[in-house]
């Protein structure tokens, strides 16, 4: 299994691509994506804090959170266009580049015996929009959320 997450940049459109693999099942990670109680348990690097400011997880509904690390307070916001049991279509922007929203897919593919691929893509305006999120450290933040989500997976909090 895939235990870092393989961050790909796609040479012809202003895609970032991410493929991770969990102990987990479909079902886990669905509700760890839609519950706003765990995914602020896991989202994010682990040196942050994260409050959920609205939280709407149905086709048509929106969300807001804060990450906060060292006093500095970081909003990220979107909306879900789309939630299934296999598939989450949302829109995601940080409030620091707010004119940089991405259109991000999450597919949740049942490996069996209780192991799940999780591949999301994430469509951005343009290159040089995609090549400053790759720069801006976000592979940090997107593995050690992940392995806090491995944990929860495998420890009941699932």
């Amino acid at each position: 299994m895939t235990k870092e997450t393989r961050i790909e940049a796609d040479p012809k459109l202003p895609i970032i691509r991410m493929t991770r693999d969990f102990a987990a099942t479909p079902e886990q990670l669905f509700r760890a994506h839609t519950d706003p109680a765990l995914f602020a348990q896991w989202v994010g690097p682990d040196a942050t804090a994260t409050r959920i400011e609205h939280w709407d997880a149905r086709t048509g509904g929106s969300w807001r959170y804060v990450s906060a690390h060292d006093g500095a307070e970081y909003g990220f916001r979107g909306c879900f266009h789309e939630i299934g049991p296999d598939r989450i279509v949302q829109t995601f922007t940080f409030e620091g580049d707010p004119d940089g929203v991405a259109l991000e897919t999450l597919w949740f593919e049942d490996l069996g015996d209780g192991r799940t691929r999780l591949r999301t893509q994430s469509l951005v305006d343009t290159f040089e929009g995609r090549d400053a999120w790759l720069r801006s450290g976000m592979e940090i933040g997107v593995n050690e959320g992940y392995a806090k989500l491995e944990r929860m997976c495998t420890d009941g909090t699932l």
